[in-house]
């Protein structure tokens, strides 16, 4: 991971237009994601991580929303026809079987994500393809962060178009856009990515373990630390194209924090 520290958020803008034109063909956005989080001295963890879950076997993980399923069902009025626990266990003791066309099958995945964006921990890690929503998640916070600064990352899963991995070593895998699921996923340009290892069975792991190996040619990170006190500066110009709480989660409690802001900040 490289750590790109600037001064103001023209300075992360002028940096990012560089990475890009670096990294990818002319007038091309390329294949980045990002993320954005509220201090620059957190680490990149799944709300399955921030639970204490560590190293959480992935058929328990299915088995246990499995469980939740027709009470989730009931109350939103939705359902997911997922794979029944035996299949899944089945499957997830083969080694070749977390890759595309194996777990999570596309049912799962739509289950998952809707879990994942109602708060229920997750071993998702969410990000967008948008590195001004990425920045809308750094700034929201009005609380100033230990480090006086937040962090946008913005992250490459195969800068050269290709991929290695093995048995016994973090892997992550980039789980993408098209699924079928909550209108947020949508608004905020979401895509997903999961990290696992495989020893006798499939384990989550950490985020970080993956991006410690530090390989250039795939998993490639880099993270843009910017300060605080720009808060207001960037959220301000990014409510004049609509990019606020209340566009991205369309709730009332998100419209009076977007009220809020406008009335008693920017104006002052």
């Amino acid at each position: 991971m490289q750590t790109i520290v600037v001064d103001s958020w023209e300075a992360f803008e002028q940096r990012l237009q560089e990475l890009r034109a670096t990294m990818t063909p002319a007038g091309t956005p390329g294949n980045f994601l990002f993320r954005g989080l509220s201090d620059s001295s957190w680490a990149l963890t799944t709300t399955l991580e921030r639970a204490n879950v560590e190293g959480t076997r992935v058929c328990e993980y299915h088995g246990l929303i499995s469980r939740l399923q027709p009470q989730i069902e009931s109350f939103t009025g939705s359902s997911w026809k997922i794979p029944q626990f035996p299949d899944v266990e089945r499957l997830l003791k083969n080694y070749p079987d977390m890759g595309p066309g194996g777990f999570p099958d596309q049912a799962t995945y739509s289950y998952m994500v809707h879990l994942r964006h109602h708060g229920f921990p997750s071993p998702l890690l969410d990000w967008t393809r948008s590195p001004y929503i990425a920045a809308f998640f750094a700034f929201r916070s009005p609380f100033k962060p230990s480090a006086d600064r937040v962090s946008i990352y913005a992250y490459w899963e195969m800068p050269e178009g290709s991929k290695l991995t093995s048995s016994g070593r973090p892997w992550m895998r980039y789980m993408g856009q098209y699924v079928r699921t909550h209108r947020r996923h949508f608004l905020q340009q979401c895509a997903y990515t999961m990290c696992v290892s495989y020893e006798s069975e499939w384990h989550f792991a950490k985020h970080e373990s993956a991006f410690e190996i530090g390989e250039d040619r795939q998993d490639a990170l880099w993270k843009f630390d910017i300060p605080w006190a720009e808060r207001l500066k960037v959220l301000g110009r990014l409510d004049t194209y609509n990019l606020n709480a209340f566009s991205l989660f369309e709730s009332e409690e998100c419209l009076n924090e977007t009220l809020a802001l406008r009335e008693m900040q920017f104006n002052k």
